[in-house]
């Protein structure tokens, strides 16, 4: 039997994922795709890709009505959208996972700060769960409301957590240096992310103040016990998709080094989707484009006596759609990887 499922903000990059993958997943039947812009319009006129894939129409995002008629309902809607719909009626109807952060930070005051919204669903904040799979599984599997991770922020807290997690890195070293491709902002239209703006051209952003930082923390706070304060800079790089983290960070102890992969190996052996990389093969964002997979390596640098850890996503994936479908299949007990085998494209 078929779970019927609804996706809201259907006509983002993201939300184009969903429809993507969960069009292909055996165990999934799409009945609602929303979007406001194109409300009305058939989705292939909006996404040609579609054509012959769904029939469907883009709908107005009617929270209360849809959430009668879906098993489940992604938000892959802009922040504070999903919180300010937020209530008991609809969780008793149905299951949701949100790709907006209005759900990731547990301190309503920290999501203030940093993203310049009120929370308005401060009452569900602590029954949400954290989606990121090969962390919080367990809980995953009996939530109602589901906080799909930030994509910075998977491929950050999925690279480090085994060392933060073991106490093998000094805390107050992590610098995190991470690129990402441009769908990463978004599909709306903004003028630093034309063509002529962003090609042959590479820039840092968010310096000191991207919105991923908090949550990074946080949850990488949980793995070692006691607040982390970290160094996180983006940069947008000129490519459609990918992320790409190079993360520096000291070593508790030198002599720890030999433990590195064992540590990694201990912690990521049984996890399909995320790859420790033969020694000397580093993580590219081509090995990653389009699958659901997390690559990471690493590199000590007897020199300098520092760690380097490389992690590598497809950000509209890893980093989304394929999470929120890894979220999914956990949700209804299917396996973990239906419908998210795909090798890259290279």
């Amino acid at each position: 039997m078929k779970i019927k499922v609804a996706i809201l903000g259907s006509t983002g990059y993201v939300g184009n994922e969903l429809v993507r993958i969960l069009s292909q997943h055996e165990k999934v039947e799409l009945i609602f795709l929303g979007s406001k812009t194109y409300s009305q319009k058939a989705y292939f006129e909006v996404y040609p890709n579609a054509y012959k894939i769904t029939n469907l129409p883009c709908g107005d995002d009617e929270f209360e009505k849809i959430s009668k008629e879906a098993d489940l309902i992604f938000t892959a809607t802009p922040q504070g959208f999903c919180a300010s719909l937020m209530n008991e009626s609809v969780l008793k109807n149905t299951k949701i996972i949100d790709l907006s952060a209005d759900f990731r930070l547990k301190d309503a005051s920290v999501y203030e700060q940093w993203y310049k919204l009120e929370h308005k669903a401060k009452d569900f904040l602590d029954e949400a769960i954290y989606g990121l799979c090969e962390v919080h599984r367990d809980k995953i599997k009996k939530a109602r409301l589901i906080a799909n991770p930030g994509c910075y922020t998977t491929c950050s807290i999925l690279s480090l957590y085994p060392l933060v997690k073991e106490g093998l890195v000094d805390i107050n070293s992590i610098i995190i240096d991470a690129k990402s491709g441009v769908s990463g902002a978004g599909r709306s239209e903004k003028v630093d992310n034309l063509f002529c703006e962003v090609n042959e051209s590479i820039k840092a952003y968010g310096l000191t103040n991207h919105r991923h930082t908090p949550e990074i923390e946080e949850q990488l706070s949980y793995a070692a016990g006691k607040d982390i304060t970290l160094q996180f800079t983006p940069h947008l790089v000129p490519m459609q998709r990918g992320i790409l983290t190079t993360i520096y960070a000291n070593l508790c102890k030198a002599s720890e080094a030999k433990k590195i992969r064992e540590i990694y190996e201990q912690y990521y052996k049984n996890e399909y989707f995320i790859r420790l990389l033969p020694e000397g093969i580093y993580p590219q964002t081509r090995f990653v484009k389009g699958t659901n997979f997390v690559d990471i390596n690493f590199i000590y640098d007897e020199r300098t006596k520092r760690l380097i850890v490389l992690g590598a996503i497809d950000n509209l994936i890893k980093g989304a759609a394929g999470q929120a479908v890894q979220n999914m299949n956990l949700l209804f007990g299917y396996d973990e990887n239906l419908g998210l085998k795909a090798m890259g494209i290279l």
